[in-house]
């Protein structure tokens, strides 16, 4: 009798989140795709964030440049860490669909999910000490930081232009991989149950 019980209540939540799963997929239609990026310089200094888009309207190349309204990018953050992880900035350079800085460049390949040619991300709004990553992906990019209010920077790392891009799964997808994982411990427990 208890183990009827047992596997009634298995079925019951897994069935609650195959529900939940679905429901989510088909209550939100996916629009906006978020990636992550991740860049680590030669020196230690490393670029963590992320950046989304409506895929349902994107074009297979999108090119955004300087400050204002974008054309596709809805939003595009990214912190600053030194060599022992101690964050040195962080900025928020496209938000709500419109970028705060006038020398802002980004080029990225929907279809291969890559950054390519010139970027520059971060500051840009004239701030002494501000922090910007900028240079053309595949050459050469740098972490630089704002020295007065000539425009003068100073180079803190650099790569050869390497800068790592990963899909950020949606959330109905995580919840559809828990329903079938409960599904899975669902029927490891019958096997163990029937060689009982």
């Amino acid at each position: 009798m208890k183990n009827i019980f047992a596997k009634m209540a298995m079925i019951a939540a897994t069935s609650t989140v195959v529900s939940v799963a679905i429901a989510a997929s088909a209550n939100n239609p996916a629009q906006a795709i978020d990636f992550k990026l991740n860049w680590l310089g030669d020196a230690g200094y490393s670029a963590i964030g992320s950046f989304s888009y409506d895929e349902t309207t994107a074009p297979t190349i999108i090119t955004e440049s300087g400050s204002g309204a974008t054309n596709f990018l809805q939003s595009l953050n990214v912190s600053f860490l030194d060599p022992s992880q101690n964050v040195l900035g962080t900025y928020n350079t496209v938000s709500g669909g419109v970028s705060q800085s006038s020398f802002f460049a980004f080029n990225f390949d929907t279809s291969s999910e890559t950054l390519f040619g010139p970027l520059n991300i971060g500051g840009g709004t004239g701030v002494i000490g501000e922090y910007f990553f900028s240079g053309t992906v595949g050459n050469s990019l740098q972490l630089r930081q704002d020295v007065n209010q000539q425009g003068t920077s100073i180079t803190l790392d650099q790569n050869s232009g390497s800068i790592q891009v990963s899909k950020v799964p949606e959330p109905a997808s995580i919840l559809a991989l828990l329903a079938f994982g409960m599904l899975g411990v669902g029927s490891t427990l019958k096997k163990k149950q029937a060689s009982c």
